[in-house]
């Protein structure tokens, strides 16, 4: 697995433990008492590290290859899904996937920004930067689940709406624009979990939800720490000190009330603990679906606006 820069000791221990266990006829070594004080070692600075991120390691973190991705979640917590594709007005986009499926028995709708795992997903599905068409295919599928009154739940990963010419020639941020307006009009809970990266319009075109989680090391920014470096300091070398400014962690928004609840993850994030956090995020979604079940849809759309209508009479104040 790849290291980050700070988990130099981290790795090295790693390293370790992987040399121990293939070994097959160690001489005067008791591998499992070796494996032991490796592991507790590994643990120790495991918490020592993780219990004191910076915001751009934090950063780094959100953006790690392995950590799971949208369709990591389709996999262990949908069953019978259904991929929709296509906006119906000029192709289909990969950069997000939607469709239908069960989650616990129940029939919901899923939209997520899916990066890719290696160099041909990742170039297929645009590194998760989604075109015009993307924005559109996810508001067709928000008519649908509106349509059929059922839930939508939203995996956001991506650091932030593809940025190319034909992106605007095609009318980027009208679609956004209008995402998030026909997110306002349901009348069907929407649970959006930032997973990795919630980066711009690109994430919040999909994230206008009545309830917003975020994975303890994920972030979300009106900007990547890298672009506002560039526009500030004139120099993206600078984007450590960018994030450290820019409160883009959970707890920062948090404290903001811009989300509403954190998921926690192991010592050692998301990329080592894939399944665990996996189904930590499928029990707080299943808590907030049922909370909206005593709900009627009128109570629903009226508390999704009204939950973005004092975000601003927060910042104004």
């Amino acid at each position: 697995m790849k290291t980050l820069d700070f988990e130099k000791t981290i790795g090295e221990i790693e390293e370790k433990i992987e040399a121990v266990r293939s070994l097959s006829t160690p001489e005067g070594l008791d591998i499992d008492a070796e494996l032991s004080r490796l592991q507790t070692k590994l643990q120790k600075h495991l918490e020592m590290t993780y219990s004191n991120l910076t915001a751009w390691q934090k950063a780094n973190v959100a953006r790690h290859e392995n950590r799971p991705h949208t369709v990591d979640y389709i996999r262990a917590l949908i069953s019978d899904f259904v991929q929709l594709r296509g906006d119906r007005c000029f192709g289909e986009d990969e950069a997000i996937i939607g469709g239908i499926g069960r989650f616990n028995g129940r029939t919901v709708m899923i939209i997520g920004q899916e990066k890719g795992r290696d160099t041909a997903t990742r170039v297929r599905h645009n590194f998760g930067m989604a075109k015009p068409e993307g924005y559109r295919k996810a508001i067709r599928l928000m008519r649908m689940a509106e349509h059929f009154q059922i839930p939508i739940l939203t995996f956001v990963d991506t650091a932030g709406a593809f940025p190319g010419v034909e992106g605007e020639e095609r009318g980027q941020a009208e679609a956004i624009a209008k995402a998030m307006e026909v997110s306002f009009d349901l009348t069907v809970p929407v649970i959006a979990t930032i997973i990795g990266e919630g980066g711009s319009g690109g994430a919040i075109a999909i994230a206008t939800a009545n309830t917003v989680m975020m994975l303890e090391h994920s972030i979300y920014s009106v900007i990547s720490p890298e672009g506002c470096a560039a526009i500030l300091y004139k120099n993206a070398s600078k984007a450590e000190q960018a994030a450290n400014s820019l409160r883009l962690t959970a707890e920062d928004l948090m404290n903001l009330k811009i989300i509403d609840e954190i998921i926690s993850e192991p010592f050692g994030g998301a990329h080592r603990h894939r399944l665990q956090v996996i189904q930590e995020v499928g029990k707080s979604i299943e808590k907030h679906l049922l909370a909206y079940d005593k709900m009627d849809p009128q109570t629903i759309q009226m508390t999704r606006r009204q939950k973005f209508l004092n975000m601003t009479r927060t910042f104004n104040a």
